[in-house]
């Protein structure tokens, strides 16, 4: 007799896999940047109005909640953004805190692409075709 840890998970449990990922790592991702611009190594003493780069992601937030696939779909397109400058600031930044937090960017933009990759292909729901 087979123990239910050795079942393997079905698509709707993937698919709630994948929707805690993409939450998990778009709150880490709008968190670190707060943190980084404003207190461990913004670019100006005091604080950076890079902050503000935090802006475009808010607004997923709701969508990720509730796990629409629309709202998934254009955050695939957004994220990019964050992990190129992840990959830059990682590679160029003077400091070495700062250089860390590019990779973690980095890192959390991946992980939220595959999150988001992971739900859509799980079989969010899709809209009607007009």
């Amino acid at each position: 007799m087979m123990s239910d840890s050795s079942q393997p998970l079905s698509t709707a449990s993937w698919q709630h896999v994948w929707h805690r990922g993409a939450v998990a790592s778009l709150l880490a991702l709008i968190l670190l940047c707060v943190v980084w611009e404003l207190w461990a190594a913004p670019l100006h003493p005091g604080g950076s109005l890079l902050v503000l780069k935090v802006l475009p992601l808010l607004p997923a937030v709701p969508g990720v909640l509730r796990g629409r696939a629309q709202t998934f779909r254009w955050l695939s397109l957004l994220l990019w953004f964050y992990a190129a400058e992840g990959i830059t600031r990682a590679l160029t930044d003077p400091s070495a805190a700062s250089r860390g937090l590019g990779w973690i960017e980095l890192l959390l933009s991946l992980l939220l692409f595959l999150s988001v990759a992971g739900f859509l292909r799980t079989g969010a729901p899709r809209r009607a075709a007009r």
